[in-house]
């Protein structure tokens, strides 16, 4: 376990600088008391403590002061009392909406130098406290437990189920490596719990039991509106092409995850610049599944909120989450859509602000949280944002060449039951020249439904017919992306090798 020295000497420094109010948010209630506990003791101060449930009393002992329990009736007898010490009260943000009750805890405050009595606020939440109190405030922060810590929380739950069972728990080192990044930022007694279940489960730490971690981390952040948590499945095998962009990520997959790495070596992210369907949304989720992290995709559109300043607050709680769920992917879908390029003016600098706080986090990170912004239109992104040093690499993701259609096709076709083997892949690859690969899929997935249709199995004629019927983007939308393909020549790196010559004439 984590020494507590350091957390106890906190509390008596800031007894000692004789804050009048000391505010503690935490879940972690009955160890907070225990911290307090051995710095009131070292301080030589007495220790009260006040719930609605008990109302305020010596803690440790039964014995509580007779109609204490509302906190305005705790507050007035303590206003009137003339014993110093430290009284804790838990879970009294519900009072902070009551103007008296928050009139009574200011004049306490600023009488502490008469009466040493210092309140001590312990909640989950304290963050709709008045402007007027915090100013009088001393935060203090519990220590989360680190790698070594979670280790040994590991072990002893690992000793504690084999002593009630007889049965070794079961496990390879990479799931336990795993297991124990993922609970980085949890507090204490949630990492016990996690762990219990996880071998209570099945007595082995796998797969399951990470995403289960990680689920429950999510929702404990309080499933952040603008950001969702995906686990994502999908791994670069799913993926058709984009042979450049795969070896890019893969050498970067250790020293991201690396807990020794200098966080400024560690990757930060890339832009994935493409034609509509090209499999950019894909490629996102395959970082994320190749990589063993979770996916979190940030929503512009929860993000946006007509209030003036809910917008930055929830930009700002998305980074917190997101960092707090770190190693991960931060998926930003189709960026330009979030942040105009036009400085904000027609939005009252609502996106401007936006722009700010994202290009502040981005430089100010300090967590493993790895970004992939997709885009259709990158002359719509500012240039202080797509500069080098923002984001590691822009890739231009083209309509696929001839290898990267044929693996396409036998991804789709073995996803349905088919053997591409009798599905003549190299013709179809050819005749789908100019296809994006939700083109290629939508063709298959048109012919599945003919084939049905007939109460027959599923033809190569079939996929052939529906291929020479769809008019592609390649076709439909040639001017704007001839433009866009001209722009990423010289600017970003291409995901792919380049089309054939065949693909050229086609």
């Amino acid at each position: 376990m984590q020494p507590d020295r350091d957390e106890v000497q906190e509390l008596c420094a800031l007894l000692r600088s004789r804050f009048p109010i000391i505010l503690i948010e935490s879940h972690e209630e009955p160890r907070i008391l225990e911290l307090l506990t051995k710095a009131a003791n070292l301080e030589s101060q007495v220790l009260m403590t006040w719930s609605i449930t008990c109302g305020i009393r010596r803690h440790g002992r039964d014995e509580a002061i007779y109609q204490t329990n509302d906190l305005l009736d705790m507050l007035k007898h303590l206003d009137k009392t003339a014993q110093n010490g430290i009284y804790v009260l838990c879970d009294a943000h519900p009072g902070f909406k009551d103007p008296i009750s928050m009139r009574l805890i200011r004049e306490i405050a600023l009488s502490h130098s008469k009466t040493a009595r210092t309140l001590v606020f312990i909640s989950p939440r304290l963050d709709e406290l008045p402007s007027e109190v915090l100013r009088l405030s001393a935060h203090f922060h519990p220590q989360l437990p680190n790698r070594d810590a979670i280790r040994v929380l590991v072990n002893e739950e690992a000793k504690r189920y084999e002593k009630q069972t007889g049965e070794r728990p079961r496990g390879d080192k990479q799931a336990l490596d795993m297991l124990i990044m993922h609970l980085l930022g949890m507090e204490q007694d949630d990492v016990r719990r996690l762990v219990r279940q996880a071998l209570r489960d099945d007595g082995a730490i796998s797969d399951d039991d990470l995403r289960r971690v990680l689920a429950t981390k999510y929702e404990a952040l309080g499933g952040a509106a603008s950001l969702a948590y995906e686990q994502s499945k999908v791994k670069f095998a799913d993926v058709g092409g984009l042979a450049q962009l795969k070896h890019w990520i893969s050498l970067r997959r250790k020293p991201f995850l690396d807990p020794s790495a200098v966080n400024i070596d560690r990757p930060k992210g890339i832009v994935l610049l493409g034609v509509q369907g090209g499999g950019k949304s894909l490629a996102a989720r395959a970082v994320a599944g190749e990589w063993g992290v979770p996916l979190m995709r940030l929503d512009f559109g929860a993000l946006y909120n007509k209030y003036y300043g809910e917008t930055e607050r929830n930009l700002r709680n998305a980074f917190a989450a997101a960092e707090a769920m770190s190693p991960c992917v931060l998926w930003i879908d189709e960026i330009e859509k979030g942040i105009s390029v036009d400085g904000g003016d027609g939005d009252g600098g609502v996106s401007r602000r936006v722009l700010g706080s994202l290009l502040t986090w981005m430089s100010e990170r300090t967590q493993p949280v790895f970004i992939v912004a997709t885009s259709n239109d990158i002359s719509q992104l500012p240039p202080e944002l797509i500069r080098k040093g923002r984001f590691d690499e822009i890739f231009f993701v083209d309509f696929p060449n001839a290898e990267a259609r044929a693996q396409i096709a036998t991804i789709h076709l073995k996803k349905r039951g088919c053997d591409p083997a009798h599905f003549e892949v190299p013709g179809l690859a050819k005749l789908s020249a100019g296809y994006s690969g939700a083109e290629i899929e939508q063709a298959i997935v048109s012919a599945s439904f003919e084939a049905r249709a007939r109460s027959e199995a599923l033809r190569p004629a079939d996929i052939q017919a529906e291929i020479e019927r769809t008019r592609p983007l390649s076709v439909v939308m040639a001017e704007r992306i001839d433009e866009l393909r001209s722009w990423a020549a010289d600017r970003a790196v291409f995901a792919d090798e380049c089309a054939t010559s065949d693909d050229a004439a086609a």
